[in-house]
């Protein structure tokens, strides 16, 4: 068994083993027991009593996190030549269409998300092979798919994040940085736990949510007490 570093110590020596913090001391904690030298991700786990093989039991959709996520999330926009002064109005970092499929026919990706409009997704659509592993392929359902493009590069900009459970039926997702104050985990916590809430399909028998916990970039997990998100 390896040596356990000084730093990793302390902080398991500030989680009791078996026990379920409120929203509020979880938030204080993965604060506390943060000891990258970069500003981490605050990640939420969700683990739900749903059957993802079930299609009336997939649980997915968007949500705006009152807080963002705090970090700059680069947009690319493939769209017709009409709508190219709205997506850069609306601060997309990357406009255009043709030279942009080549682009990533060529491997390119670097970006966090792709908005595109109906009438181009024929030549989107081919793009499937490589966005979609990346988790980069527009969705109507996660409103990345729209004629409304200025409204989409926005909300993305806002914090906008788009979410589905796993296989193993967990939902996985950054919530904000450990840089936030308290109080903004707790807000950004609560409006994605609260959106999961309401998202309980109807076909879901048995306990919907199992289990919650947060945790920072490389740092243990902390159990969340369900019932603290309605608090």
């Amino acid at each position: 068994m390896g040596k356990i570093s000084k730093n990793r110590k302390k902080v398991l020596e500030k989680l009791e083993i078996g026990k379920k913090y409120s929203l509020d001391e979880a938030a204080n904690l993965v604060k506390e027991i943060t000891t990258t030298k970069f500003n981490a991700s605050v990640d939420i786990d969700i683990r739900l009593g749903v059957d993802p093989r079930k299609a009336n039991q997939m649980v997915r959709g968007i949500v705006t996190l009152p807080h963002g996520t705090g970090k700059e999330k680069k947009v690319l926009v493939l769209c017709t030549p009409d709508k190219e002064d709205e997506a850069k109005a609306a601060g997309a970092d990357f406009v255009g269409l043709d030279e942009y499929v080549e682009k990533i026919k060529g491997g390119w990706t670097d970006v966090d998300v792709v908005i595109t409009m109906p009438s181009v997704m024929a030549k989107v659509g081919a793009l499937g092979r490589i966005l979609g592993p990346r988790g980069l392929m527009p969705n109507p359902k996660s409103g990345t798919v729209t004629m409304d493009i200025g409204k989409a590069v926005k909300e993305v900009k806002a914090g906008k994040i788009d979410f589905k459970v796993d296989k193993f039926g967990i939902i996985h997702t950054s919530i904000g940085k450990v840089s936030f104050e308290k109080q903004q985990i707790v807000d950004n916590a609560k409006e994605f736990l609260q959106t999961i809430l309401k998202l309980k399909p109807s076909s879901a028998k048995g306990t919907y949510v199992k289990s919650v916990s947060i945790s920072s970039t490389m740092s243990p997990g902390i159990a969340l007490e369900i019932k603290s998100i309605d608090e």
